[in-house]
Parts: C-alpha cells; sequence; structure tokens
C-alpha cells in the first residue's frame, strides 16, 4: 500500500522542508526555536516511519526509496542554510573547516547514492545496503544541526558550541561509513567490465 502511515510520514517529513527554510529566515526573535522544532520534529519522524514499518509490517519499495531520500534533503537543507549564513559564519571556530565538513557529508550523500544505483545495476547492491555505520551517521548529523540551529546558549550550555563540535564528529563518522561502502564495493570498482 502506498499510503501507508510509515510513508505519510516521510512525506511529511518532505513536506516539513520549505516550511523549516521559512521559518529559519523569518525574522522573529524565535524564529531560531520554530526551525530547530521543526528540524527536530523531522528527526523524530524518521526514527517514527521507521518504527512502524516494522512494527506494522508495512514495508514497501516506495518508501524504502523514499526514506532516505526525505533525511537526504532535510539535512541537507540545514547545512547548506547554515553554512550561507552569516551570523553562523561569524560564529564558527573555522569557516574553511566547518564550509569542508558540509562539504564532506553533502558529497559523501552523492557519491554513496551513485555507488549503490551503480552497485545494483551490476546486481550487488546488498554489497552496499545501509549499515549500521550508516545509522550512526545519520542520527549523529541529526543530532548536531539542532544544536547548530537553536543558535543561543541555553541554561549556560554554549549549545552552538556543541553542535559544531558535533558535527565535526559527525563529519568524521560521514567520511568513515563512505570509506566503508567504497571498500565494500571496491572489488567490484576495479573488476573487468
Amino acid at each position: 500500500m502506498l499510503l501507508n502511515a510509515p510513508n505519510v510520514l516521510t512525506l511529511l517529513r518532505i513536506a516539513l522542508i520549505p516550511a523549516f527554510i521559512v521559518a529559519y529566515y523569518w525574522t522573529h526573535p524565535m524564529s531560531h526555536m520554530l526551525a530547530t522544532g521543526l528540524f527536530v520534529l523531522a528527526a523524530l519522524t524518521d526514527w517514527l516511519d521507521g518504527y512502524l514499518a516494522r512494527k506494522l509490517q508495512q514495508t514497501s519499495h516506495f518508501g524504502t526509496f523514499l526514506d532516505p531520500v526525505a533525511d537526504k534533503l532535510m539535512i541537507a537543507a540545514a547545512l547548506v542554510m547554515l553554512v550561507a549564513d552569516p551570523k553562523v559564519q561569524a560564529h564558527v571556530l573555522d569557516i574553511r573547516l566547518f564550509a569542508v565538513v558540509v562539504l564532506v557529508i553533502v558529497g559523501r550523500e552523492i557519491t554513496v547514492s551513485a555507488l549503490r544505483e551503480w552497485m545494483s545495476e551490476v546486481g550487488k547492491r546488498s554489497h552496499v545496503a545501509v549499515s549500521f555505520l550508516g545509522k550512526i551517521k545519520t542520527i549523529s548529523q541529526m543530532v548536531a544541526i539542532p544544536f547548530l540551529l537553536w543558535q543561543q546558549s541555553l541554561w549556560g550550555l554554549p549549545v552552538f558550541r556543541i553542535g559544531e563540535i558535533l558535527l565535526y564528529l559527525a563529519g568524521a563518522l560521514t567520511l568513515w561509513s563512505m570509506l566503508a561502502y567504497l571498500k565494500a564495493a571496491w572489488p567490484n570498482l576495479i573488476a573487468p567490465r
């Protein structure tokens, strides 16, 4: 069934992206709270749709395709807006490092998506199926980004700096998971046609 509960949650996550972008650029003093809340809501739907798909036995090809796309779109939207934001640029430890980490995260998603497509064409898709490390990578990104979106100290904690450090750790996990996928696919990549 195309419109089961997990797929509706995935579609909701995609629909939240424009609302998230509008909230981020809204010039209201509470806009950072709204943008953070929308991102967290989207992250929770990611967990919930997977849980419901397994619990209700409602996995589908549509959901299997769309779920990672929704994740990548939401994460990429948030990271691009953060790296382009002058307020963020003024507060990060090193904007060049921040931009490189964002590039690594977005570049990894493009690379692994292309790798999975190619491996499917040669009948080896299972060699680059979503791994535990890939799931940890996604979770680490979805934890780091709300800290960066919040941008203000909370209860004396330097929330933005914590988010920045978490993003660098997420970047390292992202690179590690990409290398793991490339290693798994390498024999097929160098095999003669």
